[in-house]
């Protein structure tokens, strides 16, 4: 039998708050995360841009050395372990893993390195000594490794924006294998710091832009125009029950079904059946009919095609179920790439404490080809919780999934 995982700890920073409480808090007030800012060669971007302390669990001088994903990968973790109220020096290090989902790694360092190579007639012996550590992919998980000493398994997974989730995947699986005692799991992303982003999706025709920029990102409405790029950071304490249990911990949630999968179809157009089989798969491994599923939280970039097929995708799973209740959070925060799934899974996860089902934002006029009974729009819901699936797809067509039930004893 399989070890049964929970979370106990969540380190969040976003664009809407930098802990699971104020996030939840401004998704059910209807707040905005999103802002106009300035990208090299780009000029007036819409962005989602984090406001934490780098600087609180990180000395000015290891910040300097490293990056923006690996300091907000740092935050998280000690957040999370925080949250979680674990007494870390006990810890034995070697148990302890981190798995950190991220869409891509070291383009910012880069960018800024040529640009500075520029501005100084092409001398490379300006050229930083840090450039390699900084642009390697682990980067970011290895950068919690030296700040808190973790000498167990520590890696990165790339897997586009379907990474946050693959993260929580990665962390469970090796806690059930007995690898690890203890997983900090999830995803982040810096990508709001390169212009090559904003100015490829600006070439796609998918850059989310509007003269008010908390309207630039408008997942499912027909006036959408595109993506808004986010920072941010989600990180869970993971356990297994009967540890989580002795020490008397604080459960969020336990996860009871994931899945994972590829479309084998297009570099970036979404395939609605591989989606659809995601979804199917995921609840045949938790032993749970779609009937169950409370809530389903879209990935909903705001693109036509892609929101368009994983309706599309969810409708054929979903429309049938009169209690099943779907959402969306990009229209609040923007798209926090690699982060994706870990943070849009934090901004329901207490619909298990509060019974409310945050509503999705800015649909004034819903794209008539998106067909979904109980789209949450104008307002949250109340409904008493159990389960929620999360939904998190990435560019060449991986898709994740992952389930997570409320606890009861």
């Amino acid at each position: 039998m399989k070890h049964r995982i929970v979370i106990t700890g969540v380190g969040l920073t976003c664009p809407l708050g930098n802990n699971i409480q104020d996030f939840r808090k401004n998704l059910l007030n209807d707040e905005s995360g999103i802002r106009h800012i300035d990208i090299r060669h780009m000029g007036k971007v819409a962005a989602g841009i984090c406001d934490f302390d780098e600087k609180k669990h990180q000395p000015r001088k290891m910040r300097k050395r490293g990056t923006r994903a690996g300091s907000i990968s740092i935050y998280c973790a000690n957040e999370a372990l925080l949250d979680a109220n674990i007494e870390f020096s006990m810890v034995d290090k070697d148990r302890v893993g981190v798995f950190v989902g991220i869409t891509e790694h070291g383009n910012v360092e880069t960018e800024n390195e040529i640009h500075e190579l520029y501005e100084n007639e092409l001398d490379t012996g300006l050229w930083s000594h840090h450039h390699n550590p900084r642009t390697v992919a682990n980067a970011p998980a290895g950068e919690v490794s030296l700040n808190l000493g973790i000498t167990g398994p520590v890696y990165t997974i790339g897997a586009a924006c379907a990474a946050g989730n693959m993260g929580l995947i990665q962390g469970l699986q090796m806690l059930q294998l007995e690898e690890i005692d203890l997983a900090l799991a999830g995803g982040v992303s810096e990508s709001t710091d390169t212009f090559g982003i904003f100015a490829a999706f600006n070439a796609q025709g998918a850059l989310g832009q509007h003269d008010d920029p908390s309207l630039s990102t408008r997942p499912l409405d027909i006036n959408r125009n595109g993506i808004v790029v986010s920072e941010g950071g989600c990180l869970y304490t993971l356990e297994r029950l009967e540890d989580a249990q002795k020490r008397g911990a604080k459960i969020y949630g336990e996860i009871i079904g994931h899945h994972v999968n590829s479309d084998a179809s297009d570099f970036v157009l979404p395939n609605a059946q591989r989606q659809t089989e995601c979804m199917r798969k995921a609840m045949r491994k938790a032993n749970i009919s779609a009937n169950e599923i409370d809530i389903v939280n879209l990935h909903a970039t705001g693109t036509k095609a892609g929101d368009i097929q994983e309706a599309k995708a969810v409708a054929e799973v979903f429309n049938s179920c009169p209690e099943t209740y779907i959402n969306a959070t990009k229209g609040f925060i923007g798209h926090c790439m690699g982060a994706a799934g870990s943070v849009e899974l934090a901004g329901n996860l207490l619909s298990f404490e509060d019974n409310k089902i945050h509503s999705c934002k800015n649909i004034d006029n819903l794209d008539p080809e998106i067909n979904l009974n109980n789209l949450v729009q104008n307002g949250s819901v109340d409904k008493k919780v159990e389960i929620i699936l999360n939904n998190s797809f990435g560019m060449l067509g991986i898709n994740s999934c992952v389930i997570i039930k409320k606890f009861n004893n």
